[in-house]
């Protein structure tokens, strides 16, 4: 059997905010804020409040020093740090892979993932653990499996008013079978009423 080299490209967007995520990840807000916006990617500036600065004031203030160009971020390290802190992801969700490397490339925010799984489901639920990440919009598959032959699962984008029961009925014909997509989307999926616009999952072959 021939193992598909790449996965479909993922678009989505986690209902936990961008801070929530980082901290969930164990990676700070700032340093995946850098890598997962691309190198362009700058934060403003804070504003504050305050007394009223009237012109007369600010004639008579000195001259303010130039500011200091600030350094631009290691991209390379940020990348890593992005890419360390998805594996530990995978890794806070029982999934295990001999070799797991994963990588982040901010520019394209594309994550590339490679290792041997134990078997196809494993496989694929390290994919969807890279994918279902903000700012992840495409996953570079080159895992491989130790025990081939299982078949492999289609992918699914939640869309907004999905739910498990109308995408079983669409993939096997039967709103009853929404429980094998649950379960075959465990443990990243917590409920069968837990699912969001943007999230992919992963349909089982029918059957």
């Amino acid at each position: 059997m021939t193992t598909r080299r790449h996965s479909p490209r993922f678009s989505s967007r986690l209902a936990l905010g961008f801070s929530s995520l980082a901290a969930r990840l164990g990676a700070s807000p700032l340093a995946l804020s850098f890598v997962l916006v691309g190198s362009a990617g700058l934060l403003p500036g804070c504003g504050g409040g305050g007394d009223e600065v009237t012109t007369a004031d600010a004639a008579a203030a000195p001259a303010a020093p130039a500011a200091t160009a600030a350094a631009p971020p290691d991209m390379a390290a940020l990348n890593a740090q992005a890419g360390a802190a998805i594996e530990k992801y995978i890794g806070s969700q029982s999934l295990k892979a001999d070799g797991l490397n994963v990588g982040y490339d901010g520019a394209t925010q594309t994550v590339t993932v490679s290792g041997v799984a134990a078997d196809q489901a494993t496989k694929e639920k390290i994919v969807l653990c890279c994918g279902n990440v903000a700012a992840v919009a495409k996953v570079n598959d080159m895992l491989t499996v130790a025990s081939p032959g299982e078949p492999e699962s289609t992918y699914r984008e939640v869309k907004s008013g999905d739910t498990l029961s109308k995408i079983a009925k669409d993939a096997y014909g039967d709103a009853n079978a929404y429980m094998k997509i649950f379960e075959a989307n465990k443990p990243m999926l917590s409920s069968p009423d837990k699912i969001y616009p943007g999230q992919v999952l992963r349909i089982p072959a029918k059957g």
